[in-house]
């Protein structure tokens, strides 16, 4: 099979808002119109005009959707919908009878099945029993409580003569919406907007960020592994650079509820490589067969890739880090003090002290910034760190981040050093730096960063680094959309 099909979900509280939603949806794509949403819900009105093929529903709230009517009503309307011509029609197999659908449109039904509470342990009978019920298409949606939920979806297309759409609900979820080839689904779903269903990404990441239309079976697999994730802006940064080097392949995010579940399902789905966040950076260390002298010494691995049957792990934390810094300050001799005793934390402390800065911990967790400080060989300091104490400041704690963009780590007048470094990247200024421009200290932020360790993770991946402007402009597209949701 090749890439597969993307059906856009769009619902409205009118039916004049439904058409005009419907006829605004981009791409040449599958709609689907939720007419459950609707407060008078019209069949031949949702048909009328339409310059695409669309797929009719109305889900009942016993099956997680909005409408409120007798079931009498509820199936006649999708009578309605069959009779009338609609592309598909969805029908719960709770709900379908022998009956329905008869005169010949049995083949253009959609029986779909959701479980709003997990994976139940008969998936394959049901789909088994679903697939001889007659209808054209099988749907199965499931809830994704972990990554390893999706992996009972693996191949049930393939093991039946049944076009199946087999997708899993919820963050943890979205690699089987983005990599709907691999998982054998004959179309996935996107909303026109956000919220539409758990995990439901909108059409405009699906095929801008993500490239779904070029997502085959053969596509290779890429992922951001974190808890959680999906603030990530890494997914838009990097399908961009395969984008731009011409590869063939795909970077979701990854949101495990364990390193465990995360080495299962990348075992499973044949994952190429993977960015390592918050909190498994420690233990993609301890995973790794092979960790470069960065990821040794800090004891922290936030790239993996897959070499034959093994794993490589390597920190390009310091590389992003260092990048910009050097170009803008002299290290040697400098009193650098570091805010934070995270993950990224520890390849920072031993980079600033390897070129020969002074450096000093401070956290709020005084333990934390002790046990930082032994393992890298560098100093602990007092919390908040003193006027006068620094030439640069660089925040490694997630302070101002958005939607906290009103909040610093340190109070404005206590900048009074030469540089201060923000970590943070969303939004791209933060509280933080506004405070030090405007207190006279020069000033970096967090995108520098972002930008420097994702080139580096991408040419150790391919072997080739890509565009600093390719990766910087997806981040700040995606980093606006973000902002303005």
């Amino acid at each position: 099979m090749a890439t597969s099909q993307l059906c856009v979900t769009v619902a409205a509280s009118t039916m004049a808002e439904l058409r005009r939603r419907r006829d605004q949806v981009p791409g040449d794509t599958l709609v689907e119109l939720r007419l459950d949403a609707v407060d008078r819900p019209d069949v031949a009105g949702a048909l009328e005009g339409r310059r695409r093929p669309v797929l009719i529903t109305c889900r009942p709230r016993w099956e997680g959707g909005g409408f409120d009517g007798s079931e009498e009503e509820r199936l006649a309307l999708l009578e309605q919908a069959v009779a009338q011509g609609a592309e598909y029609v969805d029908i719960e197999w709770a709900a379908l009878t022998p009956t329905f659908g008869g005169g010949g449109g049995r083949n253009r039904l959609v029986v779909s099945m959701h479980d709003f509470s997990g994976v139940p342990t008969d998936l394959d009978a049901r789909v088994d029993a679903m697939s001889r019920s007659g209808a054209g298409i099988v749907k199965i949606a499931v809830m994704a409580e972990r990554l390893r939920d999706c992996l009972p979806l693996m191949g049930l297309a393939a093991r039946r003569q049944r076009p199946t759409i087999a997708l899993a609900m919820g963050e943890a979820g979205v690699p089987t919406r983005v990599l709907a080839a691999r998982f054998g689904s004959c179309w996935t779903y996107a909303g026109d907007e956000e919220g539409v269903a758990p995990g439901q990404l909108t059409v405009r990441r699906m095929l801008g960020e993500f490239g779904f239309d070029r997502i085959g079976p053969e596509t290779l697999a890429y992922g951001v592994l974190g808890k959680p994730v999906s603030h990530s802006v890494s997914p838009a940064m990097h399908n961009a650079a395969f984008r731009a080097l011409g590869i063939d392949a795909a970077y979701v995010p990854l949101a495990a509820e364990s390193f465990e579940d995360f080495t299962a399902f990348a075992e499973a789905i044949g994952l190429r490589g993977a960015s390592v966040t918050a909190p498994f950076k420690g233990e993609a260390f301890d995973w790794a067969g092979a960790v470069d002298e960065v990821g040794q010494d800090s004891r922290a691995v936030n790239t993996l890739r897959r070499t034959g049957e093994t794993w490589e792990g390597r920190n390009t934390d310091l590389e992003g880090f260092m990048s910009p810094l050097v170009a803008r300050a002299t290290l040697r001799g400098a009193r650098v003090t570091l805010l934070g005793a995270g993950g990224a934390s520890r390849a920072i402390a031993v980079g600033l002290a390897s070129a020969g800065a002074r450096v000093t911990v401070a956290a709020r967790r005084t333990a934390q910034a002790e046990a930082l400080a032994r393992l890298t060989g560098v100093a602990a300091g007092a919390w908040p760190p003193p006027s006068g104490s620094w030439d640069v400041l660089v925040n490694a704690t997630p302070v101002g981040t958005y939607p906290d963009t009103a909040h610093s780590p340190v109070a404005a007048e206590s900048l009074d050093g030469r540089l201060v470094y923000d970590l943070v990247y969303n939004p791209p200024r933060t509280r933080l730096l506004a405070d030090a421009d405007a207190r006279g200290c020069d000033t970096l932020g967090g995108l520098d960063m972002l930008v420097a360790q994702a080139q580096a993770q991408s040419a150790w991946w391919t072997g080739t680094r890509p565009p600093d402007q390719t990766l910087r402009e997806a981040a700040l597209a995606r980093l606006s959309e973000m902002n303005t949701v």
